[in-house]
Order: structure tokens, then C-alpha cells, then sequence
């Protein structure tokens, strides 16, 4: 402890009473700044030289005294202190009381100006002002040296940290902290937001059996017992103290009376009934961050996760604290800096009896803003719903505004799970799942198979490579080039005359499309499809893959080129992508730019304006309108009565060589209504892995249709 000080009778100090003690007060943090020393770089180089005269002066040695605040270098700064003052307070107790102050307050960049020297009293006035987490503080002060054997020393008292800090005065910070902003879908339903979970803790004052009751509580905690008595050993812990252990799912009594009820909530609810039973253990209330659609949007919104010391360092001077939570994934990542909102902080003084003395900054709180998406929560749940058991993607937008209303990606994770905190056993089972729970398919590129064909198609058009009423000619099931391509054919499913442009769409037929990029050439065929956005950022809030037309710069060969033509060789396409490149038949050509952030007045912006030509994208838009209406049409089983729908369907092989004979199949569909008056316009791509014994691109169409049904009906 620090011993009692003795009054110094000087003029200077009877001053340092009677200075003005300003206190800016604002509602931002001052930037970190550098200090603005020159005299301490001259102290440095005259030691790193081994000159020790002319002797650093008075303002030299406060600036550098100052210098090490936010270094928090606590040790130099005591040895810079004076005699009197190093037998008034042990360089332990000196480095308690600095740290914890200025720590405690989060000293941020200290600026310093001097005032004026008195050189008779060796007395150093000077105005200071540093960003703290409750705003930014600027006071003027004095300093006072004293001279002895080795120069200039620093007569220390707590009012240098502080005017009018007292030894027994303590320095108090207090936060509200910021209520973190909701996510939201197009109607107001809430993504994220607000929750309620069974907070577990330990009264370990209760304790009849500490050892045995840990033990206990672990094993139903699924934790290791020296994690639990970690917490209960914390500085805070009192013997009546509530300790929080673990969070738990809040099991609602509608779920346990339930005619049916839910196994799992029966499950976790006989859990929390025996932790209740071990004395000591008591379960309460506490807010937590929710995820009302869990499995289904996860992909979407992320989650967030309590920061780490690596988040405090990234993020310095942003307002985080170690209570505070940060944005891993989806929506919270991306929207993290308007959802985190600001906490209130308020730093003041007290005596020794805990009266407040003085405030020093003053913060006031400001919560976070909600984000309200494009995103419609039912649509997204529907395809969830449709393809939860497969692995697969789907987005859907508006083909005539750019608005996305879902991206989903299954099989999925519950975000909920990493709010309530993921046993090592679970983070293990999520991460050895080979369906891949955590990956986030509608990020990726993937062979887009026959719905590449209309992308083809439009390209051979505008480039005049041929005409919509060319006939390619019949080749039946099988084709090859010439005898070039030795046993290398491109195959197809069915035969039909003319093979023109509409009839190709109709029957998806490989062959005319192979045919048809081998017209264009690949490097009429490479000009084209980066112009469309290939091997380049989606302009979306998102990141997403880039889509490619080859593994390298070029297409190298013509069988590459060929099988280009209809999806395969090298292409992968993004789904995001690929469904903004078909809102270009549906809006004269231009390709629609996506986005995620809802705006009151949806206007269209183009990502590629006049991508093509108004007269390409009406004569794909009729052949993808036979897609589906025309009982050839490989879509027909999607047709409605009531809506126009035009679209495509696709399925690509995914194999390891062209010989390999056990590949797997992707299955695609695309489909939208091609009338801008639609009462609900939409366009969904949707993409299943493993659809090759399952009805290839037919099972996608089915699950498709359903989730229409429901859209459409609404």
C-alpha cells in the first residue's frame, strides 16, 4: 500500500490547486494519434549515443514521462519519480494505481502542449488530452521536478493522473451497454434479434459438496470440471455471488404441452430439472442473441460469437470491450458495424466514501441500427423445407429490381447452437460431417450444366456466329467433330427436327449447343463471357466465387470449347450469377444488379447494361417460355395455368475423367416469370448434389415447383 504523503510547501504546488480542470466532452473517441515528441526521439538518440549531458531538462522528461502512458509502460515511468516521491509509494503500488486507472478507462494516443516552464520552481504546465472508451478528456495540469544527483526527477503525486485525485479517490467507469440492432426481412419478421436462454450458474457460497457438485454439473453441462471452477475462481466471485457457467436452450411450457411434444425440448428439459437438483446450482433468465429460423437461414444471417483478445487488438478503438459480441458470418458479419451499435460509458470520480467528486467524460449510449434485407423469411424457409435433406443451393430474386429474396444452402447448421456455446464434441460433429453442414454452398461455383445453353445461345446470336432458324442438322444420339477427337463424342437424349435454336432450348440437346460454341470460337466465346462477368466480383454485399469459363486463361482445345457449349468442360458458374444473367431475358437484354439491403423504392440498376440485344433476349426469352409450356419441354413439369413461367433445367456430370463411369450428377433448374406484370414476380435457381439415380434435374424441378406453389399462391 502506498504510505501517507507529506504536503510540499512550495508555490508551485499550492498552484496546481487553483488550475482550471476543462473537460471536452463529445460523443466520439479522438483517433489514436502519435505523441508529438521531439524532445523525446532527442533523449533516445543522446542515450543510444552514450551522451548523458547536456542533461534532458524538466519539459523534456514530462514529455517522455507522457510519451509512456499508452505504452503503459509502468516501470520506466516510476523510475523517472523523485526520492520523496518513491519513499511515499512502492513502484508495485504505483504500477496497481496507473494501470488501473488508465487501463480501466482505455487511454487511447495522448496528445500533450506545453505551456509554459517556470525554470526558478522547475515547474512544467502543460494541457494533456487522450480518447477514452467514454470519450475523448483534455484538462491542463502541472508537474513539478525536483533536482538531484542524476539530473531531473519527477515529483509525483495522483493528481498528475487526474487534478484533484486524491489517494483515496477511486476512478469509476460505468457502461450501458448498446442493445445490439435486429435483423429483419422484407416485411418486418425478425432474422436476428432478441432471445431468451436458461442461464446455468453456481452460488458457490450453496455448495454443500464443491468438488462432487462441479463434478456433476459438467457431466450434465457437457464441460470439463476445471472449466467450472475457473469461473467460480475469478477475482468478482463472492460466496453469494451467481456465477454463469453455460447458457441453455429456454424449453417454453407450450413445448412440453404440446399434443405431441417435442423430444428434443422434453430432453433438455429433464436436463435442466436434474442440474436443478444439485445444491448450489440455480437456472435464470438472461437475454441472448436469437435466431427464429435457425437451420434455414443460418447460411444467410451468421451468427456472432463473444470477442477474443485477437478481435480487442484488430479492433482497437472501436468501442469493443470483453463483454462485448462480434459478428462471424452471414448478415451479422457483413452488417456488423451499424448492428453493434455504441455502449454509453460514463467515467467519474469518487472519495474515499464513494460520493462522486467529479465527472470527467460522459458518453451517451446509442443502440444499434436494425437491417432490414430483401430477403423473404417464408420463401427462404420454403426452399429450405423443399431440399433440407439434400446437398444443395438455391437463390431467388426479383428478375426485375435486382432484389434477393432467399439464398439458402443445406444441409445446414443451427446458429443458435454457437449463442448457447458448441461443445467440443459438437464443433468436432459439425466439422466431420461429410454433407458439410458448414459450407456455404450458395458462395461457390459449380458446373452449370444445360442451363449454360441459353447464356450460349444469346452469345451465338449477337455475335452473328449463326442465326435463330439455322438448322445444325440431325446427328441422332451421338456426335463427334471428325476423327480428330478419336473416341470422344458428345451425346444427347433425344432426336428432333429441325435442330434450330427453340428446338435445341426445348429438348436441351448437347449436341446443337456444342455445336454452337465450335461457331462462336473460344476466343469470341472468352471476349463474351467477360463482358457477362466471368472471372470477376458479383457487385453484391456478399462475397461470392467468380465464375469461369476455363481453369486457365483460355480454352485449349476444341473438344474444351465443345463441351463449354452445353455447361461442361471448364465452366462454373456462381448461382447468384447465373440468375442475374437470366434476368437479361427478361428486361431487353440488360443484366439486373443484386442486392441485398431492402430500400422502401426497389429501383433496377444494371449491373451490365444491354448484355445483350433487345431482339436476343426476346427470342431466348420465347424458347425458355416453351421450356416449361411446351410438353417436349424438358421444365414442363413446373407448368402452370395461372402463371407464365419460362426457364431451364440442367443437369451436369461431375466426374473424375472422362472415361470415369461412377460420377454424380448436379441437377439444376432455373425458372422465373417472364411478364413484368406478375403480381409476384420471381426467378429461382436452385442446384442439388447426387441427383443422378433421383430423377437427374427433374427431382429440382419438383422441389422447385412446390416452393412456387406456395409464392405464387400467396
Amino acid at each position: 500500500m502506498a504510505k501517507k504523503r507529506t504536503h510540499r510547501k512550495t508555490a508551485a504546488r499550492r498552484r496546481r490547486a487553483a488550475l482550471r480542470f476543462p473537460i471536452l466532452l463529445t460523443s466520439c473517441i479522438l483517433a489514436a494519434a502519435a505523441l508529438a515528441v521531439l524532445a523525446y526521439t532527442q533523449i533516445s538518440a543522446r542515450r543510444s549515443l552514450g551522451q548523458n549531458s547536456p542533461e534532458p531538462s524538466p519539459t523534456e522528461l514530462l514529455l517522455s514521462y507522457m510519451h509512456l502512458i499508452p505504452e503503459q509502460k509502468y516501470t520506466e515511468m516510476y523510475q523517472m519519480l523523485d526520492a520523496e516521491s518513491v519513499s511515499q509509494i512502492t513502484q508495485e503500488d504505483f504500477i496497481k494505481r496507473n494501470s488501473a486507472i488508465y487501463e480501466g478507462i482505455g487511454v487511447q494516443g495522448m496528445e500533450v502542449e506545453i505551456i509554459s516552464y517556470q525554470e526558478e520552481t522547475h515547474t512544467v504546465q502543460y494541457k494533456t488530452s487522450f480518447g477514452t472508451t467514454a470519450g475523448p478528456v483534455s484538462f491542463e495540469n502541472e508537474a513539478v521536478f525536483q533536482k538531484e544527483e542524476k539530473g531531473y526527477k519527477l515529483a509525483w503525486e495522483d493528481s498528475l493522473i487526474f487534478p484533484g485525485l486524491l489517494p483515496t479517490d477511486k476512478v469509476r467507469v460505468s457502461t450501458v451497454p448498446a442493445k445490439r440492432g435486429e435483423i429483419l426481412d422484407r416485411n418486418g419478421r425478425v432474422l436476428a434479434g432478441a432471445g431468451v436462454a436458461a442461464s446455468v450458474g453456481i452460488v458457490p457460497g450453496n455448495l454443500e459438496d464443491r468438488e462432487e457438485a462441479i463434478r456433476q454439473a459438467a457431466g450434465l453441462l457437457g464441460m470439463d470440471p476445471e472449466d467450472i471452477e475457473k469461473k467460480l475462481s475469478a477475482k468478482w466471485v463472492k460466496e453469494n455471488s451467481f456465477v454463469p457457467i453455460k447458457n441453455l436452450r429456454k424449453v417454453q411450457e407450450v413445448e412440453l404441452m404440446a399434443l405431441e411434444p417435442d423430444p428434443e425440448a422434453q430432453a433438455e428439459h429433464g436436463r435442466q430439472q436434474q442440474l436443478l437438483q444439485i445444491p448450489g446450482v440455480m437456472i435464470s433468465d438472461t437475454e441472448v442473441r436469437a435466431y427464429p429460423l435457425g437451420e434455414a437461414a443460418a447460411h444467410l444471417v451468421g451468427y456472432v460469437q463473444n470477442v477474443t483478445a485477437e478481435d480487442l487488438e484488430q479492433h482497437s478503438g472501436e468501442g469493443y470491450t470483453a463483454n462485448s459480441v462480434i459478428g462471424r458470418s452471414g448478415a451479422e458479419g457483413l452488417f456488423e458495424k451499424e448492428l453493434k451499435g455504441q455502449n454509453g460509458c460514463r467515467i467519474f470520480l469518487t472519495d474515499a466514501k464513494g460520493q462522486e467528486k467529479m465527472e470527467l467524460a460522459n458518453r451517451t449510449v446509442e443502440h444499434g441500427a436494425s437491417i432490414k434485407l430483401t430477403v423473404d423469411a417464408e420463401l427462404q424457409m420454403d426452399l429450405y423445407g423443399q431440399f433440407r435433406e439434400d446437398k444443395s443451393c438455391s437463390v431467388a430474386m426479383d428478375p426485375y429490381t435486382g432484389e434477393v429474396l432467399a439464398l439458402v444452402s443445406t444441409p445446414s447448421y443451427n446458429n443458435n447452437d454457437f449463442i448457447l456455446g458448441l461443445s467440443s464434441e459438437q464443433w468436432a460433429a459439425l466439422n466431420e460431417d461429410e454433407n458439410k453442414p458448414m459450407y456455404n454452398r450458395f458462395r461457390q461455383a459449380w458446373c452449370p450444366g444445360s442451363t449454360f445453353k441459353s447464356v450460349i445461345g444469346a452469345i451465338g446470336l449477337d455475335s452473328g456466329a449463326f442465326g435463330a432458324g439455322e438448322d445444325f442438322g440431325s446427328e441422332g444420339q451421338s456426335w463427334q467433330k471428325d476423327a480428330s477427337w478419336g473416341s470422344y463424342h458428345v451425346t444427347t437424349l433425344h432426336t428432333y427436327e429441325p435442330a434450330i435454336l427453340e428446338q435445341a432450348l426445348i429438348y436441351s440437346d448437347n449436341i446443337y449447343f456444342a455445336k454452337a460454341a465450335l461457331k462462336i470460337g473460344a476466343e469470341g466465346l472468352i471476349q463474351a463471357l467477360q463482358k457477362l462477368g466471368f472471372q470477376e466480383e458479383i457487385p453484391f454485399e456478399i462475397v461470392m466465387a467468380k465464375s469461369q469459363y476455363s481453369n486457365s486463361e483460355e480454352i485449349g482445345t476444341e473438344i474444351q470449347l465443345a463441351d463449354s457449349g452445353y455447361g461442361q468442360g471448364q465452366v462454373l458458374v456462381n448461382p447468384l450469377h447465373l440468375a442475374c444473367i437470366y434476368t437479361a431475358f427478361c428486361n431487353g437484354g440488360s443484366v439486373v444488379k443484386p442486392y441485398l439491403r431492402y430500400q422502401e423504392q426497389a429501383e433496377a440498376e444494371y449491373w451490365i447494361p444491354n448484355a445483350f440485344s433487345g431482339e436476343t433476349a426476346g427470342i431466348l426469352l420465347e424458347g425458355l417460355e416453351k421450356v416449361i409450356n411446351d410438353p417436349n419441354g424438358t421444365g414442363y413439369a413446373a407448368h402452370r395455368e395461372d402463371v407464365l413461367l419460362a426457364g431451364k433445367t440442367g443437369t451436369a456430370e461431375i466426374k473424375a475423367s472422362k472415361d470415369d463411369t461412377s460420377g454424380t450428377e448436379l441437377g439444376w433448374f432455373a425458372v422465373f416469370t417472364p411478364e413484368q406484370g406478375t403480381e409476384r414476380p420471381i426467378l429461382v435457381v436452385s442446384m442439388a448434389e447426387d441427383v443422378k439415380e433421383r430423377g437427374g434435374s427433374g427431382y429440382v424441378v419438383g422441389k422447385d415447383k412446390e416452393v412456387l406453389e406456395n409464392w405464387l399462391g400467396r
